[in-house]
């Protein structure tokens, strides 16, 4: 057994603009390829999102969406047979290029970056009655949550869990062969920051039923699954128990 230990990762503490990190940023695409994040993400997707949404747009959050390229990719594979879909992407960093908005414009999706901190995003209090905000119908987080240790991690699970119906997360798998895939990042061009982070990411990173257990909706509605996927991810969903008819997911 690997305890989970969180130490704060270089990426982090850069400017967004500092040659490091932008290299690292391309660093991070190459590993996405490699952990094979696309294809987990849509297979989750397709499996916990109706085929059938009718005219309203299917509304989607990414926190800590880094640059959008990587749910631009998903949005390549999904949407010649999804609904139309509008989301927004999150993170404290303004990354998103009108390059990456016009990407999603091209197939049909309409992409929004939002530059804020997640726990500033989650200390709003979601409003209601006639004011109430529809909550999302998916948030999505990939290689984010292992940035947080529990308490913050259940702060912000319990913002995620009343702001939508469905949540899905991809994240490192706290296991000997992730370790080990870690220390070899090097091999795909790698630099000294993503090689140090991404040892530092599987330490910090989820196994067996870690998510689930501090997911807070479990008792009021929900299924969760705790899950590996490939050969380094450790994935995470839950879906809000509604009827057929009363939301755009099943």
């Amino acid at each position: 057994m690997m305890p989970r230990i969180v130490a704060a990762e270089t990426l982090d503490s850069l400017d967004e603009n500092d040659p490091a990190a932008i290299r690292s940023r391309r660093d991070l695409q190459r590993i996405h390829r490699f952990m094979g994040t696309r294809g987990i993400l849509v297979r989750a997707l397709q499996g916990a999102v109706a085929a059938s949404q009718g005219p309203k747009p299917l509304r989607i959050l990414e926190l800590g969406a880094g640059d959008g390229s990587l749910m631009l990719a998903v949005a390549g594979m999904l949407a010649s047979h999804w609904p139309p879909v509008d989301i927004t992407l999150l993170d404290r960093q303004n990354l998103v290029t009108r390059q990456t908005l016009d990407g999603y414009a091209r197939l049909g999706w309409t992409a929004r970056p939002q530059v804020n901190d997640v726990f500033d995003w989650a200390g709003v209090q979601p409003r209601h009655g006639s004011d109430a905000v529809q909550p999302w119908d998916v948030i999505v987080a990939s290689l984010f949550l292992h940035h947080f240790e529990a308490p913050l991690l259940g702060a912000l699970l319990a913002a995620i869990e009343s702001r939508t119906r469905c949540f899905f997360a991809c994240e490192p798998r706290r296991a000997s062969l992730a370790l080990a895939g870690s220390h070899l990042v090097g091999a795909i061009g790698a630099n000294a920051v993503t090689r140090e982070d991404a040892v530092l990411s599987v330490h910090a990173g989820f196994r067996d039923q870690e998510l689930g257990a501090l997911w807070p909706g479990l008792r009021s509605g929900w299924t969760t699954r705790d899950y590996a996927a490939g050969l380094f991810s450790h994935c995470f969903l839950a879906r809000r128990r509604v009827p057929a008819n009363a939301g755009s997911l099943p």
